[in-house]
């Protein structure tokens, strides 16, 4: 009897779960539709591409290995390639530092605080080509603000920052810091997750508040700040619209960043297959330093109530 009377129940959650799942791909087709045309179907033909020379005019002729040789052999791969890991180096690091300073000093009790956040957040929803415009004016080495400021504060005379070998990298890493609203929002929910009652110990082992920084706030983060390390990395190679709009890869090939490199060799010189074997170059280096970066996180990443063997 009881066995009889629990199938009805059975077949209703069966028939229940059936019913979710029909919805939910139902719900979920248009992006699905969307993500295999618009981006599968392109990633796919761009794999083709990649082994073809394909010239936008002609039907596209195989060749095999042959795109892949040429860039291997191409000096402005390298050289585009150099320029982007260089810009890597030094901007992945100083935006993580930067965007958590931010949040620590908009975790503090601070008059006009909800306005102050919202200051600090808006020019991550800027537009691209405007910010490169307004940086290149700031930039400018005879009447842009930066130079002008120098002169009148300390009476230095400010370098060449776009126009010079040296200065361009270094002035390209400082208007990436531009977008740091992002993630340092993360970063600010993440230290306002940190629970109370370790602060109240830490004050009454005498910890100052430099301490409390160093030895809580920024261990029990680390799995925020490990998340935006892998998206900076990605996002860094991938770098385009201030070389685009502002340098055109100069000077002397000095911002001649590996996707600026890439979008001249399928729009200016169409060399769509050629242009193809680049971007899955990229996309495997991407791959290469993200699982390396998930490899490193065990030796600083804490996650709360993770044993020490974990994997």
């Amino acid at each position: 009897m009881l066995q009889s009377a629990s199938q009805p129940s059975g077949k209703r959650r069966r028939s229940l779960a059936r019913k979710e799942a029909m919805w939910f791909y139902i719900l979920i087709s248009p992006w699905a539709i969307g993500y295999l045309l618009w981006v599968g179907g392109p990633m796919l033909a761009s794999l083709y591409l990649g082994f073809t020379d394909y010239q936008v005019t002609s039907p596209p002729q195989w060749i095999g290995l042959g795109n892949y040789s040429k860039l291997f052999a191409d000096p402005l791969f390298w050289h585009s390639l150099q320029v982007t890991l260089y810009f890597t180096i030094l901007a992945v690091p100083a935006a993580v530092v930067f965007a958590i300073a931010i949040a620590l000093l908009l975790n503090e009790s601070i008059p006009g605080l909800a306005i102050w956040r919202t200051i600090y957040y808006l020019p991550s929803i800027t537009s691209g080509v405007a910010v490169a415009l307004m940086w290149s004016w700031i930039f400018e080495p005879n009447f842009g603000l930066v130079n002008l400021a120098l002169f009148d504060l300390f009476k230095i005379h400010g370098p060449q920052w776009l126009s010079d070998t040296r200065w361009v990298i270094p002035t390209f890493v400082l208007m990436s810091l531009w977008g740091f609203g992002g993630p340092m929002l993360i970063y600010l929910a993440s230290i306002q997750g940190i629970p109370s009652h370790l602060y109240e110990a830490a004050e009454l082992d005498g910890a100052t508040k430099l301490r409390q920084t160093f030895s809580i706030t920024i261990p029990l983060i680390t799995p925020v700040i490990f998340f935006n390390l892998v998206m900076s990395i990605i996002a860094s190679f991938q770098t385009f619209t201030n070389a685009f709009i502002i340098t055109q890869g100069g000077p002397n090939y000095a911002s001649y960043f590996y996707i600026y490199y890439l979008f001249q060799n399928a729009f200016v010189y169409f060399r769509m297959g050629y242009a193809s074997a680049q971007a899955w170059i990229l996309f495997l280096i991407v791959i290469t330093l993200t699982i390396l970066a998930f490899r490193s996180q065990r030796y600083w990443v804490y996650y709360e109530g993770a044993t020490e063997d974990r994997l």
